[in-house]
């Protein structure tokens, strides 16, 4: 006989109440979206009236999440950028001149004096005095060699060194590049991400397409321009000893110095040794603030490494000016007065409350390793995110609709079961799209259509079998019940094809693909539980209350 336990039936009750409760937000978008930004931004900046009215604007006690909406519905900004990897060979080699200058001064007696040349930026060339000491300079330097950790540079060393004459010159070598290219384009990936991220913008796609270019779209943003302001600045942050200052944008600086103009200070330039004291790269936080006299800085905070050097390099220059260095333009060049041993400090400047909020993000995301190219920019507007939202509106509803007439008429009351449990299906599908945070794209809106489509499919095997069960003259129970578990094999091996190709989709596919995959999957999930506990609880609940001698499917 029919017979669903209690504790089923209040775990289905459960899931149902969980279904309606996580998609009813998606009810209020616009409502739901606006609290969640106050909330947001109350964390951030603090609280203010017209935050908390939009923060009141939904009760907190009930659900938030919120299916996120793709480009193509929201409307954003994308862009195709190339990465300029061979940017990077010259700050690689740069950073081993220290290593090399000093394993060549312990062979002083045998090369000589040594003299850093100027070359391509990819090559460190040092000159030796005793050119017949070349032989013991090679393998001094090439004793700093380390091996490549990578699958494709198994056995080879980072650098080659050889002679040319009395100057030593060292090289990436083609392993270390190869390598270096895939670091530089894993940490460009991760450093646009973090930025977009700290902007506040919501499920941005952002990935690699071929050795060097990367794909950046992010729904909800103003315009290309917009998204490039955020990821196109390099935000590199130095500490550079000063050498000297001029009001001669043409001096010349000298060997292994440079110059860079002050921020501030109209026809200023700053000669600066090219070595960085202390990088970015050594920053673990920067924070908008004020300083004493109220004005907007930026303060930020090294890591131990960092603060070692930079206390290190303050405690044996006091009484001298050190720059820091901003994109190439001297934003502050303060006189030593004490050993700065805490690793802490601030930038100040000619800001306003927003600039020292865009490069707190920019410094706390860190500095790109490598210039970026935009090769394509597009923006796509509200309005054209708005049209296809409706255009996916219409076609769900029409399937909707077309679905629920043909079982109505062709099951009677037993085809109303199954439209209410279609009805539910669909807000599970939202409840737990909202849940993970999926992003709905236009193939996505396809990926729910289709799967309204074939939701019904697994109530139409039920009640196909149980017709057939009733011509054996068994009596109504006996003829659901056989239904139910006579059909249950069909019902599992036709979703479970189905589930198969979209998990196919969802790991081989990128972009629209994995949202159609995304909805597609769990639609065939919510299908499947619908089917087979849903309807069935209604029928059982009906034939419970009825008690029918009889039935028509």
């Amino acid at each position: 006989m029919l017979n669903i336990p209690l504790w089923r039936r209040l775990l289905i009750a459960a899931v149902l109440l969980f279904g309606l409760l996580f998609a009813m937000p998606n009810l209020f978008y616009e409502r739901v979206e606006a609290h969640n930004d106050a909330v947001t931004a109350i964390e951030v900046f603090g609280d203010s009236p017209e935050r908390a009215a939009a923060r009141d604007g939904w009760p907190g006690w009930l659900p938030s999440s919120l299916v996120n909406l793709g480009l193509d519905l929201r409307g954003g900004a994308h862009l195709l950028a190339e990465v300029h990897l061979s940017d990077v060979y010259g700050t690689r080699i740069d950073t081993m001149w220290t290593d090399v200058r000093d394993a060549l001064r312990e062979e002083r007696a045998t090369v000589g004096t040594i003299r850093r040349q100027d070359g391509p930026d990819d090559e460190l060339r040092v000159r030796i005095s005793q050119p017949e000491g070349m032989s013991t300079a090679l393998q001094a330097v090439r004793g700093l060699a380390q091996p490549i950790v990578s699958l494709t540079g198994v056995g080879a060393n980072d650098i080659e060194v050889r002679a040319d004459g009395d100057v030593l010159i060292v090289t990436l070598s083609e392993a270390e590049r190869i390598a270096t290219d895939d670091r530089t384009m894993q940490q460009s990936l991760e450093i646009i991400r973090r930025r977009v991220d700290e902007a506040g913008t919501r499920e941005p796609t952002i990935q690699r397409q071929g050795a060097d270019r990367i794909l950046i779209q992010v729904p909800g943003i103003g315009s290309a321009q917009e998204l490039k302001d955020i990821i196109g600045t390099t935000a590199q942050l130095t500490f550079n000893h000063v050498v000297g200052r001029t009001s001669n944008p043409n001096e010349a600086p000298g060997a292994r110095n440079v110059l860079y103009p002050a921020l501030d200070e109209p026809d200023t330039y700053y000669i600066v040794n090219k070595s960085a004291v202390v990088t970015g790269e050594d920053l673990v936080d920067a924070q908008p603030a004020f300083d004493q006299n109220g004005l907007p800085v930026v303060t930020f905070r090294f890591n131990t490494s960092g603060a070692r050097k930079f206390g290190d390099y303050t405690a044996e220059n006091i009484g001298n000016p050190f720059a820091i260095v901003l994109d190439e333009e001297v934003v502050s060049a303060p006189v030593i007065r004490d050993a700065i041993r805490g690793g802490s400090g601030q930038i100040s400047g000619q800001f306003t409350i927003e600039s020292t909020t865009q490069l707190a993000i920019l410094l706390r995301a860190g500095a790109l390793p490598a210039e970026l190219t935009f090769l394509e920019e597009r923006t796509i507007g509200p309005e054209l995110g708005a049209d296809s939202i409706e255009a996916g509106r219409i076609a769900t509803m029409v399937a909707f609709a077309a679905v629920l007439v043909f079982m109505g008429l062709s099951y009677g009351l037993f085809g109303l079961f199954a439209n209410v449990a279609l009805v539910l299906n669909v807000a599970l599908i939202f409840a737990v799209l909202s849940t993970i945070g999926a992003t709905l794209t236009l193939p996505g809106i396809a990926g729910i259509v289709l799967t309204i489509g074939m939701a019904v499919d697994a109530n139409v095997l039920v009640f196909e079998r149980i017709r057939e069960e009733l011509k054996t003259a068994k009596g109504p129970a006996r003829a659901i019940e056989l239904g139910y578990e006579k059909a249950l094999s069909a019902i599992i091996d036709a979703n479970i094809t189905t589930l198969i190709a979209a998990v196919i989709l969802f790991l081989m596919g990128s972009g629209p693909v994995r949202g159609f995959a995304v909805t597609l999957g769990v639609g065939i999930l919510t299908s499947i539980f619908t089917a087979i506990f849903v309807t069935r609880l209604f029928v059982v609940i009906w034939m419970e209350r009825r008690r029918p001698k009889t039935i028509t499917v």
